[in-house]
């Protein structure tokens, strides 16, 4: 009843939108043949239309989105292929991931990014992180008039997604918004229903003085899925073959159909600073700040069985229900010094109090295992920022000094803009922390997924470098190092279980895309290699991605519509796809079985009429003709054809 209630309010809202780039303010990724209003949807001051309307001045770059860096950019209601890419259940880019069969499951990872810097393990069950909001995927606002965004897209078999958002700023101080995005899809295998809330409340305040600015969300989540282990060996030659008495998905009878996963959350935030010393002429260059962040997680992951399954080997109860437990409380004093000579300075110090784990003992083999892993950390770190001239430079750092974790990071990274706006970057970034913490410490109901291990911390190293040039190619390049690399796999028993790597492992990617017109054709391209050195087996990727859309755009109806139609090509090289455990929610390395290699082609009518996007795509079409060798994972098939539809409307009050 609360799902339904908290649906209903959210519907009057928005679904939110994304926002990067530094301190310009930019379209997201706008298609410069396509044709922009000034204004919004170009209204007039003589429609009838406009009365209730207050402020018909407010351009679009006015209704600016603000992520956790201060990075600014707008609300962008054009219709372009990155739009398309983006129109999915997380509302990113699915490049490097590849879906399981029903919408709100879990993503296979084709491509690893190891950019992120943390001082901190992380909580496990990362299978079911992917649509989890972490404070960096939370934006805040400012709008000249209220703005609201309706998501809907429809889901397999029963259900749908829907997502709403609705934000206002009732002065030029002041703004608010909410979001929900919910999802219920039955999905076409046995046992496999997902049902998703997330729920997002933000607030951006500052004094009319300009000294006192507070920024506060709050996210609550609750993720839950059937799992039913994939179809059974015996089956795979029924899947592969196309029997067509197994067209229809549900006649397959899955490994097990008496489990669920659950992931919840919720978080409080705030980030607030005063100006303690502010720019007020040119005569005064200088600004010192004085801030403060308060952040507490409290979040857990639920496996429940009605009975035990033997793949998973023997168990301690008749009844299998186990909870893992995380509680994060984050508190942080911070300086800025800023000026137009030194750029800007940051110092910090940070206090973090943890407690992950269980309210119960476990004996195994006559040891006993520890229930908690508690402690308090005293961090401290730094940032730098400076312009000078036509480069950009940003470092960044940070070690915890006293506490029961160590860990410390360095981030360097330089911009320069050429001609042409052509931009060329280059970074390097330093990591070393301990694993997640359920490598650490596990317990469960199931005698083969009890452990307790002291690892050692992972240390990365990443150098990479970026040049963005539209006339010629976008090209991202990195090149990794591991070191204490830890990952799940099956031992000789076959169970999963955690292990850590004695080999240095050196990764090495390389992405280029670019989009080729002629004339209202045009012809996206995205293109990854990647190879793993000294790491087979333990980290395996295919070695090619690639994702080719030809497509059609014009105006139609004297410009009162958009439509932009095509046909969208991807593919992955085949290579030892990483295997899914349901009940630690984690992928782990094997190398028994190759899957991939199998094309996947979806045609596409979009259309966009004022600031309504519609869409309508004929998913994995060729799947009835180019074989059933189709996974997300072994045992786990890929989408079959489906025809969807969904649309994106926005609302400027």
């Amino acid at each position: 009843m609360n799902r339904i209630l908290l649906l209903l309010l959210s519907f009057f809202c928005l679904g939110m939108v994304h926002a990067q780039d530094r301190p310009i303010i930019q379209r997201d990724n706008a298609d410069v043949n396509q044709n922009f209003n000034d204004t919004l949807s170009g209204r007039s001051r003589r429609s009838s239309s406009n009365r209730n309307i207050k402020n018909l001045e407010a351009k679009i770059q006015d209704y600016k989105i603000i992520n956790q860096e201060r990075d600014t950019t707008y609300v962008d209601t054009s219709l372009v292929m990155l739009k398309d890419y983006k129109f999915n259940y997380l509302r990113k880019d699915e490049f490097d991931l590849l879906p399981f069969a029903n919408m709100g499951q879990t993503y296979n990872t084709l491509s690893y990014d190891f950019s992120s810097v943390e001082l901190m393990p992380k909580f496990g069950a990362r299978a079911r992180h992917f649509n989890f909001k972490e404070i960096e995927d939370v934006n805040y606002f400012y709008v000249p008039t209220p703005l609201t965004e309706l998501m809907f897209k429809t889901a397999f078999q029963q259900g749908q997604l829907l997502e709403s958002f609705f934000t206002v700023n009732t002065s030029k101080q002041f703004n608010f918004s909410v979001g929900y995005k919910g999802l219920r899809s039955l999905g076409n295998y046995q046992h496999s229903l997902t049902s998703t809330g997330n729920f997002t409340a933000t607030s951006n305040y500052k004094t009319k003085n300009d000294r006192y600015h507070a920024r506060a969300h709050i996210v609550m989540q609750d993720l839950m899925n059937e799992e039913n282990g994939g179809i059974k060996d015996d089956d795979i030659i029924n899947f592969e073959s196309g029997n067509p008495e197994f067209l229809d998905r549900s006649v397959f009878d899955p490994a097990f159909e008496n489990a669920e996963s659950i992931l919840q959350g919720k978080r409080f935030h705030l980030d607030h600073y005063y100006n303690l010393i502010k720019v007020k002429d040119s005569l005064r260059d200088h600004q010192l700040s004085l801030g403060n962040i308060l952040s507490f997680t409290d979040k857990y992951y639920e496996f429940k069985q009605t009975t035990p399954n033997d793949i998973f080997g023997d168990a301690f109860d008749n009844i299998i229900h186990e909870r893992t437990t995380l509680e994060d409380f984050y508190a942080e004093a911070n300086a800025t010094y800023r000026s137009k000579t030194l750029g800007s300075l940051k110092a910090l110090i940070g206090y973090r109090d943890y407690n992950y784990g269980y309210d119960k003992l476990v004996q195994i083999n006559g040891e006993t295992l520890v229930n908690r892993l508690k402690g308090k950390v005293i961090s401290a770190g730094g940032a730098y920022q400076n312009t000078i001239g036509k480069i950009h430079l940003d470092g960044s750092f940070g070690i915890n000094v006293s506490g029961d974790q160590t860990g410390n990071y360095l981030n360097a990274q330089a911009h320069y803009i050429y001609k042409d706006k052509i931009k060329v970057g280059a970074f390097i970034k330093l990591n070393s922390s301990a694993p997640n913490y359920n490598y650490l410490l596990y317990q469960s109901d199931y005698l083969n997924y009890n452990w307790q291990n002291s690892y050692k911390n992972i240390e990365t190293k990443q150098l990479g470098f970026q040049i963005n040039a539209s006339k010629i190619a976008d090209v991202e390049l990195d090149y990794n190092t591991l070191e204490n690399y830890t990952y799940f796999s099956k031992n000789d028993e076959g169970f999963v279980k955690p292990n850590q790597s004695p080999k240095t492992i050196n990764y090495f990617r390389i992405k280029l895309s670019r989009e080729f017109r002629f004339g209202k054709f045009a012809l996206n391209n995205t293109v990854r290699y990647q190879k793993v050195i000294d790491g087979e087996g333990i980290l395996n990727v295919p070695e090619f991605v690639s994702r080719n859309t030809l497509y059609f755009g014009s105006d139609l109806f004297d410009k009162a519509l958009f439509l932009q139609t095509g046909v969208t090509f991807s593919y992955f090289t085949a290579y030892h796809m990483n295997g899914y455990d349901p009940v630690l929610a984690e992928f782990y390395s094997q190398n028994s079985t190759k899957l991939g290699g199998f094309p996947r082609f979806d045609f596409f009518i979009n259309a966009k009429v004022r600031q309504t996007r519609i869409y309508l795509k004929a998913e994995h079409f060729n799947s009835a003709f180019t074989g059933y060798n189709f996974y997300s994972a072994p045992n786990y098939p890929y989408r079959d054809f489906v025809v969807r539809f969904g649309l994106v409307w926005n609302f400027f009050l």
